[in-house]
């Protein structure tokens, strides 16, 4: 059985009828900016601190940008299910990544490869700036509201 030609859904779809299309913008504009910051960072953690510093840069980037993307991932890779199951997947990531977070911290607490402050304005500026990036992607996305 084949549709009518003028049928709703023989219309061609274009890019601004996904609905995904704000989160794709906030995890590519999320990872472009923590890109970004990572390599300001190691230049200048490294620079000053030397190999700590770089590790400091690497561990925060890892934590302060990994924590938001992974967020809107999993807001992503459950946009097709119910609101319930998202909620439940964002909600289980989230004390997932807290869980990891301490025991990660608790490794390092004593160890003396890294730079300590490196490490916390990294993370500090890696969670501002993937986060303000990502809200930018999603209230700048062009998308249709009315088919």
């Amino acid at each position: 059985m084949s549709t009518p030609d003028n049928a709703p859904d023989s219309a061609p779809r274009s890019e601004f009828d996904d609905p995904r299309r704000p989160l794709l913008r906030a995890v590519r504009f999320g990872t472009i900016a923590l890109v970004i910051i990572t390599i300001v960072s190691l230049a200048i953690w490294g620079g000053m601190r030397d190999l700590p510093g770089i590790w400091g840069v690497l561990l925060g980037a890892a934590i302060g940008g990994g924590f938001v993307l992974l967020t809107a991932a999993s807001v992503l890779f459950t946009s097709s299910t119910n609101p319930a199951t998202t909620g439940a997947v964002v909600l289980g990531s989230w004390l997932l990544k807290i869980v990891v977070l301490i025991i990660v911290l608790v490794i390092i607490r004593d160890l003396t490869f890294y730079d300590r402050t490196a490490l916390a304005v990294t993370t500090v500026l890696a969670l501002i700036v993937v986060l303000a990036t990502e809200v930018w992607g999603v209230i700048t996305a062009r998308v249709t509201y009315v088919n």
